[in-house]
């Protein structure tokens, strides 16, 4: 509809009076809007339709990597909902670059009727404008920052307290973290639940056993398995840094306990079946356009956080007893 404003150089007002057959619109005017309709291809009945719900029948998702099982899981949730309400879904990956999210937002921002997104950027006010012109936003799997808005997160603090707590019961008190910087909200978080269950089972936390992989998680699980004395255990925070340390581990032939944040695929079938704290993925998804279509809908709540719990699941690896 803008495009056809900006093609015919009238306003949206005018769009909405000639496609809707108002009179008192001039003769140059409707045939400059019905020329720019027929140019962009537009049919009359779609724009009128829209023009009078002011939507657009399109929500919209950026994330990291859609390459990421992660993310086309929560992507594949989000289009199924869409699906069944006849809307269509429009993806970008903004590949951990804030300023790659806020292109691809702002550009998506014109053709869709609520963004959901999971964020790259540690500001967000840029949003402003647009929330406050009600456009609804869910922010997933991290919050927002500098603007207010729905948010549906994993318990990240449980999980990683849940599976420490597991590693020390078997018997661990030289416990590794392998994951990203603490500067990324989830690593964050999951440190601080590893960092819970020590104080809960009275071990001092100890920065020696910090592995931060700064992009190379199996290089980072390894500088820890060479530490004097090297882990018993380690922790994972998420499935890229469980697949790295099971390399590391592989290439060190140690005999070495382990529990990952995020399932994979093939972890239980792997010699030593993979512990990990699960949590639905999809639950994410189908969240967060649960909270999007409320909005669209009119619903003018405070903005909501959810949390999607997790579990352990103890397959072997997390069951070893320190060698």
């Amino acid at each position: 509809m803008r495009d056809v404003a900006n093609s015919a150089n009238v306003s949206l007002k005018t769009v909405s009076r000639v496609v809707n057959g108002e009179s008192g619109v001039r003769p140059e005017l409707v045939a400059r809007v019905e020329v720019a309709i027929e140019q962009l291809g537009f049919r009359r009945n779609e724009i009128a339709s829209s023009l009078r719900r002011g939507r657009t029948g399109a929500i919209g998702l950026v994330i990291e990597d859609l390459a990421n099982p992660f993310y086309s899981a929560i992507a594949h949730a989000v289009e199924q909902d869409a699906h069944d309400r006849g809307h269509a879904l429009l993806i970008g990956s903004c590949e951990e670059d804030p300023a790659r999210e806020r292109v691809l937002v702002l550009r998506m921002l014109r053709w869709i009727d609520a963004l959901l997104i999971v964020p790259a950027s540690d500001d967000h006010r840029y949003l402003m404008p647009e929330q406050q012109a009600g456009t609804p936003m869910v922010f997933i799997d991290r919050p927002p920052r500098g603007i207010d808005a729905d948010s549906v997160l994993v318990d990240n603090v449980g999980g990683a307290r849940r599976a420490v707590a597991h590693l020390i019961a078997h018997g661990h008190r030289r416990i590794g973290f392998v994951g990203e910087s603490a500067d990324r909200y989830t690593a964050a978080q999951r440190l601080s639940g590893y960092r819970d269950a020590l104080t809960d089972a009275g071990i001092p936390f100890d920065d020696a056993l910090i592995g931060v992989s700064g992009g190379d998680p199996e290089g980072a699980a390894r500088g820890l398995l060479a530490g004097d004395p090297p882990p018993t255990a380690l922790f994972c925070a998420d499935n890229r840094h469980t697949v790295g340390a099971l390399r590391a581990l592989r290439a060190a032939a140690e005999h070495t306990a382990l529990v990952g944040f995020d399932d994979f695929e093939l972890a239980e079938l792997l010699p030593v079946p993979v512990s990990v704290v699960r949590f639905d993925v999809a639950a994410l998804g189908a969240t967060a356009a649960r909270l999007a279509y409320h909005r669209v809908a009119g619903e003018r709540a405070l903005p909501s956080r959810e949390i999607v719990p997790c579990e352990l699941v103890a397959r072997g690896s997390g069951e070893l007893a320190p060698a």
